[in-house]
């Protein structure tokens, strides 16, 4: 592999040769202006029985260009995959149209590879095999699939290895023949679904090394990379552009370059100070930030608000390190701290502002007087606080609390309030709310839950 500032100095004497005057970006064989990918009102939702509709991504705009690393981040089931899905043509969107090279995606076969979170190689198949396996799909003779192959598993560093089997490999080879798999029909898009998540952090951070030193040395034989990711600095760290998306629906909350050279170092101020911002858009869904780059506005805000997906006892851990802290302590310092990712961490953030507990000026997590006062609370008083805090921030408790109130018997069937939920979030989010509601609304001694007949009652009952 190259060094840091030799791959520098190459990607930049590459970049200045191909783009002679008179010659645009382009790729094999043209001289190709514009986006390679374009998205124009893409939309996904879900029609319900009554006809009406669950929005999961709200019409977005969005383009790929030639020579750019794309990042697209956001909360965790807010509809990356499912973006990243429509672009690639394997999923179907339910309104817009995806344009590749200008035309229309329907009844054309992009040119694109997706290296996937899990590695997904045959297990019968030797890894030159498991490389060979989109080539010979796709009718190439055996000696130039071999040839193919041979070379792009020599450039991700998997040379002596051809005839090895998926179980004789670690979790980080295994990856890198996801790569060759991927790169080996030279995609023009080279698309990438949290690759580096289900690795241990330094392999993890291994790999997106070699992945930016291939990237900028053109060692892969693809134009623009497109990557969804959780991970906030590692976003930083690769992307020529980020964008941000928020949740309930899916909408492009920020989008903007990243104008740092290679290589990034992390505690310098302008990495640090994009860290921050992304923190801020993704903690603070209903607050417009101002724009960094070319920020677009939020979404319109949800018509039932969301309960963030975080245990009581989490949130009570976090307002516990804080208050060791001096009440405040920026958010990606303390996701360091605790070697935590962002999807685990943020709605923790989210739920702890929700009830009113934190605030979250300039990217920090501060504790609120309420916040202190919890975490400084013994057990039966941090139920008190949590127990009022929940009926005053969070409509679903307070819903719940007085429609047992309301009844007789003090009893209510779960389900009714799915049924209200579901008019508002797809089936699998009414789940995770109501499961959400019950955990907290025990924790706050607000109802009880039995499993077995599926209904809620107040402890009095």
């Amino acid at each position: 592999m190259l060094n840091a500032k030799a791959k520098v100095n190459e990607h930049a004497t590459l970049k200045a040769a191909a783009h002679a005057p008179g010659e645009q970006p382009g790729g094999a064989g043209g001289n190709f202006v514009g986006a390679i990918i374009e998205a124009k009102g893409l939309e996904k939702f879900y029609l319900r029985a009554d006809g009406g509709r669950i929005p999961v991504i709200a019409p977005t705009d969005l383009a790929i260009y030639p020579d750019k690393i794309v990042t697209l981040l956001g909360p965790s089931g807010c509809g990356k995959s499912t973006l990243l899905r429509m672009l690639t043509g394997l999923a179907r969107p339910s309104a817009g149209q995806v344009l590749w090279h200008g035309r229309p995606l329907d009844g054309c076969l992009p040119n694109v590879s997706i290296v996937f979170q899990s590695f997904a190689l045959f297990p019968w198949l030797t890894v030159i095999e498991n490389v060979e396996a989109p080539l010979e799909a796709r009718g190439v003779a055996a000696l130039e699939r071999h040839k193919r192959a041979l070379r792009i598993l020599d450039a991700v560093g998997l040379d002596g290895f051809e005839t090895a089997y998926p179980k004789e490999l670690s979790g980080g080879m295994k990856q890198r023949v996801g790569f060759a798999r991927a790169l080996v029909v030279e995609p023009e898009v080279l698309f990438m679904d949290e690759p580096f998540s289900a690795l241990d952090v330094l392999t993890a951070e291994t790999l997106r090394g070699e992945l930016l030193e291939l990237w900028l040395s053109r060692k892969m034989p693809t134009r623009a990379i497109f990557m969804v990711t959780h991970n906030i600095e590692e976003a930083v760290v690769l992307a020529d552009r980020i964008i941000v998306l928020g949740q309930n629906p899916a909408a492009v909350r920020a989008d903007f370059a990243v104008e740092l050279e290679h290589p990034r170092g992390r505690k310098e101020a302008r990495f640090v100070e994009i860290v921050d911002y992304i923190y801020k858009v993704l903690t603070q869904p209903a607050v417009e930030h101002p724009a960094l780059g070319s920020e677009k506005p939020a979404g319109a805000p949800a018509k039932y608000p969301m309960l963030p997906h975080a245990r009581p006892l989490g949130i009570a851990g976090l307002l516990e390190i804080l208050a060791g802290r001096n009440g405040r302590d920026d958010i990606h310092h303390l996701a360091r701290a605790l070697v935590m990712e962002a999807d685990d961490l943020l709605p923790i953030v989210r739920a702890a502002e929700l009830l009113g507990f934190l605030r979250l000026p300039e990217g920090d997590a501060e504790l609120t007087p309420a916040g202190r006062a919890f975490a400084e609370a013994d057990i039966q008083t941090r139920k008190q606080i949590f127990r009022a805090a929940a009926l005053e921030h969070a409509p679903l408790l307070r819903q719940i609390e007085r429609a047992l109130a309301a009844k007789s018997d003090h009893t209510m069937p779960k389900e009714f309030f799915l049924d209200v939920l579901d008019e508002h979030f797809t089936d699998d989010e009414a789940r995770r709310q109501m499961e959400t509601a019950i955990e907290w609304g025990r924790y706050a001694e607000l109802f009880d839950y039995d499993a077995a007949s599926g209904r809620l009652k107040t402890p009095e009952a």
